[in-house]
Formats: C-alpha cells, sequence, structure tokens
C-alpha cells in the first residue's frame, strides 16, 4: 500500500515536472533541459577577432554612460561625480557633484538620459544618499546646461529604494515604451526580493514623472519583474522580452555562486532566493545560464552594431570578479535556450562593468579596478570601445 501511494507520488511530481517544462518551452523561457549550468571556469575563448581603443582613462568606478544626442555622453564615477565625455574626449571638470553617503557598493550609479533629452535636457541617476538620517537609494532628476557642461537638481523622483553595504542594484535605462527602468538590489534581505509592495529585489518600471504605469503587471506597484538578488544588466530583445543578469548567493541559503542570464517578460518571477542554479520552481524563472562560481556580472547589452557582425543580436555581459565579457548567443527557435556562449577579455582590462551599445554602433565597455577590489594602477579606470 505503502509502495502504490510513493508510486502515486512519484508519478504526480513527474506529472507537474513535465506539465511546468511544456509550458516554459511553450512560452519561449528556459526549462531545466536547456538551462546550461557551467561547472567549471566560464566557458571557452571566443575567437572573433575585434580591437580595442582606449576611449578614456583616469576614472574612478565608471558605473553608467548615457548617450546623448550629437554623440556627446555623461558618465557617472560611483564617488559622486558625473562627467562629460565630449566629442570623444573626457573633460576635465566634473559636470556636477552628487551628494552620496559612503557605501560599499552604493554612490553614484546609474545614468540615463531623458528619450526626449533634444527639448528638455533631462537627466536620471541613481544614487545612495542620506534621507532623514538613514541611508536610501533613490532616482533624482537634473537638467544639463545647454553647451552640456553643468547640471542643476531638479527633484527626487522616486525614493525609498531600500539600501545597504551591499546589493544596491543600481543601473537606470529607458526602455523602447519611453518608461524609465531601476534595477535594484534585496539590500541583503532575500525574503524583499518576492514582496510586490516592496521595492527591493526588483526591475521597477516608471514614468519619467516617477509615477507608477497604469498597464504595469502589478497593479499600483512599480515593480516590473520580481525575485532578483542585485540586478545590474539587462537589454530588450524585443517590446515585452528582457535578458537579464543577476548575482548568485554568496553564503545565503547556505548557497554560493550561480549567478545568471535569463529570459523574462512583464510580470516575471526570477526566483531568488527560492531557485538555485537550474532548479525548476513552478511560476519562477529558470535561468538559461549559471555558473558555478561567483563571476559576477555588471552591465548587459544586445550587440546590434555591424562591425563585429558575428556578434549581431548576441548579449555581451560585462564581469566583475571573473574579470572577462562574456558573450552569449541563442536559439533562433527559443529565445531562452543558449546555442553558445564564450570569454573575450579574459584577465585583460580587469573588472568590467558598464557594457552598452553606442550612437556609433560600437560597444563601450568600462573597467571597475578602483573599486577597492581591483588593481587600479595609474592609468586608473578606463572607457573601452570595441570595434573590427
Amino acid at each position: 500500500m505503502r509502495a502504490s501511494r510513493l508510486l502515486a507520488s512519484a508519478t504526480l511530481v513527474l506529472a507537474v515536472s513535465t506539465s511546468a517544462c511544456r509550458k516554459s518551452q511553450a512560452q519561449g523561457t528556459a526549462s531545466p533541459q536547456d538551462c546550461v549550468r557551467v561547472a567549471d571556469d566560464w566557458g571557452p575563448d571566443g575567437a572573433v577577432p575585434f580591437t580595442v581603443d582606449v576611449v578614456a582613462k583616469g576614472l574612478e568606478v565608471p558605473w553608467g554612460i548615457a548617450w546623448l544626442p550629437g554623440g556627446d555622453a555623461l558618465v557617472t564615477e560611483r564617488p559622486g561625480r558625473i562627467r562629460l565625455l565630449k566629442a570623444g574626449v573626457l573633460q576635465p571638470k566634473p559636470v556636477a557633484t552628487v551628494r552620496i553617503t559612503e557605501a560599499a557598493e552604493g554612490g553614484l550609479l546609474g545614468i540615463a538620459a531623458h528619450p526626449d533629452f533634444a527639448t528638455n535636457r533631462q537627466v536620471y541617476v541613481y544614487v545612495t544618499t542620506d534621507a532623514s538620517g538613514r541611508d536610501e537609494n533613490r532616482v533624482e532628476r537634473w537638467t544639463l546646461s545647454e553647451d552640456h557642461t553643468t547640471a542643476t537638481f531638479d527633484r527626487v523622483i522616486f525614493g525609498g529604494i531600500p539600501s545597504a553595504t551591499y546589493h544596491d542594484g543600481g543601473r537606470l535605462r529607458f526602455g523602447p515604451d519611453g518608461m524609465l527602468y531601476a534595477g535594484t538590489g534585496d539590500a541583503r534581505d532575500p525574503d524583499r526580493s518576492q514582496n510586490v509592495s516592496d521595492s527591493a529585489g526588483k526591475l521597477l518600471r516608471l514614468t519619467p514623472e516617477g509615477q507608477v504605469p497604469q498597464d504595469n503587471p502589478f497593479a499600483g506597484s512599480p515593480a516590473f519583474l520580481t525575485g532578483l538578488r542585485n540586478l545590474q544588466g539587462w537589454d530588450w530583445k524585443d517590446a515585452t522580452t528582457l535578458y537579464v543578469t543577476d548575482h548568485g548567493p554568496s553564503g545565503e541559503t547556505m548557497r554560493r555562486g550561480h549567478d545568471e542570464i535569463s529570459l523574462a517578460r512583464p510580470g516575471a518571477n526570477l526566483g531568488w532566493p527560492g531557485i538555485y542554479a537550474c532548479e525548476l520552481h513552478e511560476g519562477q524563472v529558470t535561468p538559461s545560464l549559471t555558473f558555478a562560481d561567483a563571476m559576477p556580472p555588471g552591465g548587459a547589452a544586445l550587440y546590434t552594431g555591424t562591425s563585429i557582425p558575428e556578434w549581431s543580436g548576441s548579449l555581451l555581459v560585462g564581469t566583475l570578479g571573473s574579470r572577462h565579457l562574456h558573450r552569449v548567443e541563442f536559439a533562433s527557435d527559443n529565445p531562452a535556450r543558449v546555442a553558445r556562449h564564450e570569454v573575450y577579455l579574459r584577465d585583460t582590462y580587469g573588472r568590467l562593468r558598464e557594457v552598452t551599445m553606442g550612437p556609433d554602433g560600437h560597444l563601450y565597455v568600462t573597467t571597475s579596478n578602483c573599486d577597492g577590489r581591483g588593481d587600479c594602477g595609474p592609468r586608473k579606470d578606463l572607457i573601452l570601445r570595441l570595434r573590427r
């Protein structure tokens, strides 16, 4: 009798798992069979040739890049400075100095230019700062001068994002829908990632005024994706499909490693702190690619240029601890299944943080060697351009 019950139970579990796998495949998401777990090292070295130009040097933890009409760019430095890259030359004087609190992974982080920057000259920054005696992460809006050399504070558009010594998230990007997306961390409290009412451990979606859009997946909540540990990189495959990178655990839940690259759609739950490696949990996203050892990932961008045609459509991810640029190519018949992944710039430029496509069609990457975890060196941190 007991054996019959066990057999029935096993059959039920298998049926549920098989149903979930079929459902995930039908939706174009990863199943445990699709998920690639890299058990050792990071992957094979890539063979596609390209040239690396050092566009700028002398920076201190350049965290984000915002491209402006005409080709200028604003670059954030984590200690609180906004710098101007004008005609490809880093200007010596900061555009603005942003008030921050001292935190290991906090400070001045992401930056994004308003889609209508040409008419309103508005830029947004993600910053760790003091608010009534308590540290918080928040999104501020600043207005740039006509010559791009100075900026003035406008207002806080979204505040109260939990802050901690680690896991502050920080990336800002405007989406193809004109909305502002902000990646946050779990502020070292994993369970917050599963709470839709809490802004920690999420990809947030806001209007340019900081309001919650009416068509967000959770009514009245800025949350667009949930279940994230420390989000610093994502990009859009199309209007409703994103590739997302996330940091795996470093001791929480008695687990380590397993940083993730996943495909997600509006309202998706990326599974932190429940999913580990290639596990399947009903209603949560199994990653497409995960690594036993900690990378962890920084920024990410889909390659849309023509200079390196072999990379067309691939996701490029900067990595910090593993010190390389990771390229991921996805299968044409299932955007969640990895067709190939490979390593570039292995131990060449150190820790890599931001990865973004420039208006010239080239890929730009920043180093993060002056953040206390790398070799800063006399050139300090760099902005690199990758081209054929």
